[in-house]
């Protein structure tokens, strides 16, 4: 096909042609998500949020969401859990965490029930608050003092002199007693103060003491893909394959559609293109049967990449298009002879061509119709027709196939003397005035008679 295959119009095309073949196409691909969704049972999902005072940075919040999915946090939810088979390995693929806005981490789990994808989140967030406490320098254990801790005691201790030096000054009210006394109470306030801001410089007591906000709302949808979803994907993914492959067959289709392209195939010329109305074929006897009873069920009996039949007029017009490829061939002709009308096998508008192009030559019937097929041509040898004229449809056969006919005419000892190309059109009611008479009728006059009759 061209460059411009895939258009709008192309796509209008297959919709409108094989609507049917859609339709049953994307049912299959319902069926095919429903047996999906029946093989892979439903999953729920619920979350719980976990609270990070203080102040956090991005990547620290990162840190986090990668604790709270570790196999150490998820091994302790599995073995509090206590599910019979199911063990921390096998979580890690059930459980995500996210860093959401206002230094919050959100813990999901997913399970087979609402209720124990409720109960592995709400214990995979309290085993992530347990472990970040004890690896932020919560845990009671004496080796566990650090720098900082010491240091609050060493200002507890300086606190605590400041005090005795106070309470041993001199209460008189001289200068030197109410200056030391002034003196050491600055000095608490000072150690206070600093004492203070070491508390919020703290990390790890100031990111210390997460907390669970609330248990996991109970799932009360399936979690994605839902059945539905999948048998909605089904559908729509056969759907749109379907539409692709027959967009792809378009485009490495290699029928001939040009009049000079044709004709350079059958090494013949051109003498001219006639009409013939659009409608059903009828089925002949080797169209029945089971394969052909389903093929015309989906609808691809017909094909789907011809374009839409052009409006023409009455069929007096189309008449004369016949009558006037007669009168060509008849001027072609340097002597009376009878002629082979050669209709590729299975060409139906080609067929019916042919048969008009004889009945507008009744009045000297030197034509005779014979199908050949297009996968083992064979065409009759020469005997009273020495001849052939080769009536066809645009966009039906490919190069090679058109050669094979061609050459089959040569080894039957018939020479090519014209091609006549049929498209459909879509007709109108007969004029009922003005009609050409059918004394009018041109037919393929030669002088003499040949021998013999047509079919």
């Amino acid at each position: 096909m061209s460059d411009d295959t895939i258009r709008l119009v192309t796509i209008g095309r297959i919709l409108r042609r094989r609507w049917r073949l859609l339709a049953i196409l994307a049912v299959v691909g319902a069926l095919v998500g429903y047996g999906t969704s029946v093989l892979f049972p439903p999953r729920y999902t619920a979350s719980a949020s976990v609270l990070l005072p203080g102040q956090w940075e991005e990547r620290e919040l990162l840190t986090q969401v990668d604790i709270a999915t570790s196999s150490a946090v998820v091994d302790q939810a599995a073995a509090a859990l206590g599910w019979t088979g199911v063990s921390g390995g096998e979580l890690l693929d059930r459980v995500s965490a996210e860093a959401a806005d206002g230094n919050i981490v959100k813990i999901s789990g997913t399970a087979d029930t609402p209720e124990r994808a409720q109960q592995l989140s709400d214990r995979l967030a309290q085993q992530f608050v347990t472990f970040a406490a004890r690896i932020a320098g919560d845990s009671t254990d004496a080796e566990a003092a650090t720098g900082p801790e010491a240091l609050r005691q060493q200002v507890k201790e300086t606190n605590r002199r400041i005090t005795d030096l106070a309470k041993a000054a001199d209460r008189g009210q001289t200068v030197e007693s109410v200056q030391a006394r002034t003196t050491l109470a600055n000095l608490r306030t000072a150690l206070e103060e600093a004492m203070q801001k070491l508390d919020r410089a703290d990390p790890a007591t100031s990111k210390a003491g997460m907390v669970v906000m609330g248990p996991a709302a109970r799932p009360t949808g399936e979690a994605p893909p839902t059945r539905m979803q999948l048998i909605v994907g089904g559908a729509l993914l056969f759907f749109l394959l379907t539409v692709i492959g027959h967009l792809a067959a378009a485009r490495v289709n290699r029928r001939l559609r040009t009049e000079p392209e044709i004709a350079a195939a059958l090494g013949s010329a051109l003498l001219g293109t006639v009409d013939v109305p659009g409608e059903r074929p009828a089925h002949r006897p080797e169209d029945r049967g089971p394969r052909a009873w389903i093929r015309r069920l989906l609808g691809v009996d017909t094909r789907w990449d011809i374009p839409t039949p052009q409006g023409s007029g009455d069929e007096a017009g189309r008449r004369i298009r016949y009558r006037r490829v007669c009168a060509r061939l008849r001027n072609q002709l340097p002597a009376p002879r009878r002629l082979l009308v050669v209709v590729p096998d299975g060409d139906e508008i080609a067929r019916r061509a042919a048969g008009q192009l004889v009945a507008e030559a009744k009045s000297d019937p030197l034509l005779r119709v014979v199908d050949v097929s297009v996968s083992q041509p064979m065409v009759p040898d020469r005997d009273t027709e020495s001849g052939a004229l080769i009536v066809l449809s645009a966009g039906s056969w490919t190069a090679g196939e058109l050669a094979g006919i061609a050459e089959a005419c040569a080894d039957g000892r018939h020479e090519v003397v014209g091609i006549v190309i049929a498209g459909t059109v879509r007709a109108r009611p007969t004029r009922s005035a003005g009609r050409t008479p059918e004394n009018a009728t041109l037919a393929l006059a030669v002088s003499g008679h040949a021998p013999g009759g047509s079919v």
